[in-house]
This record gives structure tokens, sequence and C-alpha cells, in this order.
């Protein structure tokens, strides 16, 4: 597999679709740190990290879903930086998803944060993806 972010998110995207409940992903660092983003900012109900399973682990995600009208709270998951063409930002450029309504997730030298977290502490970095 040359993009594993990409297969994270492909594998959300597939799971809210088929309106699964619970989703299984090989675990790795940057996607227990994305996963982490997806729960603060209130996109999952809940993960668990699982060791054991295979080398890496896996990673259990609860999705979350409106309780009346059963829409999801993921709207879009788009890969941004992809291997063959990184897209990297600096302060001054750091992109806004839906006027603030999204989150950018980006990978920099203080670790996987989102927009907001990067111009607070006034740092750029790799655009891994967008969600809203």
């Amino acid at each position: 597999m040359t993009d594993p972010i990409a297969d994270y998110l492909t594998r959300l995207r597939n799971a809210i679709m088929a309106k699964k409940k619970v989703v299984d992903i090989p675990a790795s660092n940057i996607k227990k740190e994305i996963t982490k983003i997806l729960k603060d900012k209130g996109y999952i109900l809940n993960y668990k990290f699982e060791d054991g399973v295979n080398y890496q682990g896996n990673i259990k995600i609860a999705l979350k879903y409106h309780p009346e009208s059963k829409v999801p709270a993921i709207k879009t998951l788009k890969r941004v930086s992809k291997p063959g063409l990184r897209q990297y930002c600096d302060t001054t450029n750091i992109p806004r998803v839906l006027n603030g309504l999204g989150i950018a997730v980006l990978s920099t030298s203080k670790g996987v944060i989102t927009d907001k977290e990067a111009r607070d502490l006034n740092v750029g970095g790799e655009v891994l993806c967008y969600i809203s």
C-alpha cells in the first residue's frame, strides 16, 4: 500500500456510506493522531486502539449519526497531500475548510494538529486532509 492515510479515509468513507456503526482500520501512529482529532472535534462517537490483532494493531472507530434523521456527522473526507504530490502550507496561507465550519488536518513540527491550532501556534506543515 502506497498511501495508508488515503486507505484510512476511504475505509471511513465506505463505512459511512454503508451506514455501519463500527469500522476496523489497521493502526499507525499518524492514523491514531487523526482519530484523536476526529473524536475531539465531535466527528466520531468513540475509538479504541487494539493491540495484538496484527503487528501494528487495529483502531475500532464508532461512527456518529444524528439520532432521528440518521445523517452522518462526517459529510466529506478529502485527501489533500498525496505521495506523488505533497501539499505544504506556511503560516500565512493555512487553508480554511467551509470558511471555518470544517477542519484541515496538518502534520507539523508540533505534531498532527488542526488548521486552527496551527494558526494559534504559528506553524505550517503538510496538509493531510480536509474534514467537514
